[in-house]
């Protein structure tokens, strides 16, 4: 193992295994423990790796109605509605976008009628101008991370 390649290698392993130990690490890429413990410090220190964290199944619990909203926003209102969406407990991910609209969220709902519930609630905000929501049939990927290419 060259060290050029390491932090790449650490990352696909904690892809692979995100609870594995600073040990199986070390052993797995064949180096010490303290230099996977320095490199993973390092990739923290740097948010390259920001947190640990459970991939859940919504599905799972009851949350099975995933809501892609498209949204148009008045000029300067666009910082703050995206900080009210992200407030929102069950929008899973907010973006910026260019093109015919100015954000897109995606949410996770009990059912339809919860998505409904936060529909109105955003159809009444003045901030926003237009929107367009659309309920995902069958997620073919969803939460999918990628190994890193490693030279």
């Amino acid at each position: 193992m060259t060290y050029e390649n390491l932090d790449a290698e650490l990352i696909n392993a904690l892809l692979g295994d995100g609870r594995a130990s600073l040990r199986s690490l070390a052993e797995e890429l064949d180096v010490s423990v303290t230099t996977v413990s320095n490199h993973l410090s390092d990739l923290e220190d740097e948010g390259v790796i920001r947190d640990y964290a459970p991939i859940v199944d919504y599905d799972k619990l009851g949350y099975d109605v995933t809501a892609i909203l498209q949204l148009k926003v008045e000029g300067g209102a666009l910082p703050d509605l995206t900080d009210r969406l992200r407030a929102h407990k069950q929008m899973v991910s907010v973006y910026e976008v260019t093109g015919d609209y100015d954000v897109i969220a995606v949410g996770k709902f009990t059912d339809t009628d919860d998505m409904n519930t936060l529909i109105k609630e955003l159809l009444g905000d003045a901030d926003i101008n237009e929107s367009a929501t659309s309920v995902v049939l069958d997620a073919a990927v969803e939460n999918q991370q990628f190994q890193l290419d490693v030279a």
